[in-house]
């Protein structure tokens, strides 16, 4: 019932377009550049390794056939620049079923045999090593600002990525804060583009291992970066459109809208477009851009609606104030649509709770927007969230972005240090790797 609703509502908006029904100053600010022929699009997600544990999604549950990239989260990093995992178990250890316990440790089990094992069976899937995020970001800055520490922070994550049987690197820096971060961002992302391209000469023909960040949507973080330099340097910019409202703010507010409000301005402090325009504008091609969408809803309790005072955020599925997808809507939740912001959310009078978050009548609509400005894709954070069959984000990104990105990955890495991998899973049963 709730979803139907969401559909009459994104419908009747999209009549009042058609039938020049919309306010003129409304359609002209979402006036749209045309769509560039032969475009093939990515459809990336986070996989988090905690997610094994309590979460209980694992690679198996991926639905890895529609999908092009994953970025394993998160790899730590050392003050002397070494990338390193903070769990071996979940990565290497863990045996699925199938595993043997006989073989020795020189095997790689865990998430990383498992996702080998997803290439294999679907050969456009690329894997990439995700370091740092909010929580392990603290070491950024010192490791980006010398020579020697570069040097060793693109060293290490490149060898764990051919041990690991990856296709690339993706960093999540949050946030460099200053000119010095911002130049020295840039020069380690060099080092490392560097080393991938040293090692793909060495040992694999020369082949492009991909580079990509998870990069901020908010002024005061972007404005800080060398934006022209990164779309050089970088394959993608996953643009982090999310998390817009939350415990921090002092009114209820949608977590990913598309556009500004200016009629309720307390619940838009932050905007997508906005955003997506900076970027192109400072010279990054709009290809390299991919729009990251929650797979997650923020939720504010003792509320009177959207853009009000509220007097906490409650409890959530994992964390205070945040709810899995899955989890959405809550039952006695009431669907509402906001035309101006392009952005969905639920509340409840009774309990006096809004919650904001994207159904999938939200990621068609981010989709066509990503696709008229020829944006290079669809990111999302995270994997264990979503729902499945029709109703599943991920799902929703991959029938609506129709053509995905068909280059090939990576599967031979003679020189890794996990025999398993060395040798291509050669003896290893395709049924490890069953799509949901």
């Amino acid at each position: 019932m709730f979803l139907t609703r969401f559909k009459l509502i994104s419908l009747l908006i999209t009549l009042q377009i058609l039938l020049g029904l919309a306010e003129p100053d409304v359609l002209q600010r979402h006036q749209l550049e045309p769509l560039k022929r032969g475009t093939r699009y990515i459809n990336m997600v986070y996989f988090v390794n905690w997610g094994i544990y309590q979460r209980d999604y694992h690679p198996q549950d991926l639905p890895a056939s529609h999908l092009t990239h994953i970025l394993y989260a998160f790899l730590n990093v050392q003050a002397d620049g070494t990338v390193y995992t903070e769990d071996t178990y979940a990565d290497l250890e863990n045996h699925y079923d199938g595993d043997s316990w006989v073989e020795g440790n020189d095997n790689a089990y865990g998430c990383i045999k498992q996702l080998y094992l997803l290439k294999k069976a679907n050969r456009k899937l690329k894997i990439m090593l995700s370091i740092g995020g909010w929580t392990w970001s603290t070491n950024f800055a010192a490791v980006a600002s010398s020579t020697t520490t570069r040097a060793t922070f693109a060293k290490s994550a490149v060898t764990l990525m051919k041990d690991w049987g990856f296709d690339g690197v993706d960093i999540d820096w949050e946030y460099p804060a200053n000119e010095d971060d911002a130049t020295n961002m840039v020069l380690l992302l060099k080092a490392v583009r560097d080393e991938l391209d040293s090692y793909a000469v060495e040992f694999a023909s020369g082949h492009h291992f991909q580079l990509s960040i998870a990069a901020p949507a908010g002024f005061e973080h972007y404005s800080k970066l060398h934006l022209a330099d990164l779309g050089r340097i970088l394959d993608y910019i996953n643009l982090m459109a999310y998390d817009y409202a939350g415990s921090w703010s002092t009114h209820t507010g949608h977590n990913a809208n598309l556009y500004a409000n200016d009629e309720k301005p307390d619940a838009t402090p932050f905007n997508t477009d906005n955003a997506v325009r900076a970027y192109l504008d400072a010279s990054v091609p709009a290809e390299k851009l991919v729009l990251g969408m929650p797979i997650y809803g923020r939720s504010f309790q003792g509320t009177a609606g959207l853009g009000e005072s509220f007097v906490d955020v409650g409890s959530g599925s994992w964390e205070k104030g945040v709810w899995d997808y899955s989890a959405l809507p809550k039952d006695g939740a009431v669907p509402d649509f906001d035309p101006v912001a392009h952005a969905y959310y639920s509340y409840d009078a009774t309990t006096r709770e809004l919650i904001s978050f994207d159904p999938p009548e939200a990621v068609q609509q981010k989709v066509s927007y990503l696709k008229q400005l020829g944006l290079g894709g669809a990111m999302f954070w995270e994997a264990s969230a979503d729902k499945t069959g029709s109703k599943s984000l991920l799902e929703t990104s991959f029938r609506s972005l129709e053509v995905l990105d068909d280059t090939d990955n990576w599967l031979h890495y003679p020189n890794s240090r996990y025999r398993n991998i060395a040798s291509g899973m050669e003896d290893e049963a395709s049924r490890s790797a069953t799509q949901p």
